[in-house]
């Protein structure tokens, strides 16, 4: 999923500072799962709104709503009623919301409640842990289903690094270094002649080193 956490209150409050009428707009998607952006999360910041403009004595009204989703439009289209009842929205939603409200709608305030940062597992209770980049274009076929550019340090293709110790990432000594993980596990398979193949340089355009990413499926256009 994708992994964000909320700004700090003071950077929020600035980007609404002109405003009296603002909408805290939630989302049920990836943020809400890593309690980011959810109703609770809605509910939250949009105290923390009106109790910080109280101190100042500048009273704001917030509206509080929450989406399914905010990245596909048709889960968007209530705004068509709620924009003309407010002067700004702070988009608890990830960085694809927030660009497809403003593309969407040209005319209307928004801001960023949260900081998007990572495409992350959550392996315990209230840990999240990157595992997958989104270079477009996967390796972990050969590499055991563990991913060396989202998992190392380096972004090593062919295997680890010098520096690497005791399975130990020599970058991060609380990370274990991914090389190691995949040699391990692909020798217990009977594979590990797979790393004989040498990985050539990797094409780095479908990260976006080709400029914006898009893809259409034509079977469902």
């Amino acid at each position: 999923m994708i992994i964000a956490e909320r700004r700090p209150i003071p950077e929020i409050l600035e980007n609404i500072a002109p405003y009296s009428r603002v909408l805290v707009l939630g989302c049920r998607g990836c943020v809400a799962v890593c309690s980011a952006g959810g109703d609770r999360e809605v509910a939250i910041l949009a105290e923390a709104i009106r109790l910080a403009r109280e101190r100042e004595g500048k009273p704001i009204e917030v509206i509080e709503r929450t989406f399914m989703r905010q990245c596909d439009p048709e889960y968007l289209e209530p705004l068509n009623e709620l924009l003309p009842q407010v002067e700004a929205i702070v988009s608890l939603a990830c960085g694809v919301g927030v660009n497809l409200i403003a593309d969407l709608y040209p005319s209307a305030r928004v801001y960023p409640g949260v900081d998007t940062s990572f495409y992350g597992a959550n392996v315990a209770l209230g840990k999240w842990v990157e595992k997958c980049r989104g270079c477009g274009d996967c390796i972990i076929d050969k590499t055991a289903g563990l991913c060396p550019i989202a998992r190392c340090a380096k972004n090593l293709l062919n295997g680890p690094c010098g520096g690497s110790q005791g399975g130990r990432c020599e970058v991060r000594k609380d990370m274990p270094c991914v090389w190691h993980m995949i040699i391990e596990r692909l020798k217990e398979r009977g594979e590990l002649e797979r790393l004989l193949e040498i990985t050539p340089p990797k094409d780095w355009r479908p990260a976006g080193g080709d400029g914006l990413r898009i893809r259409v499926r034509p079977d469902l256009a």
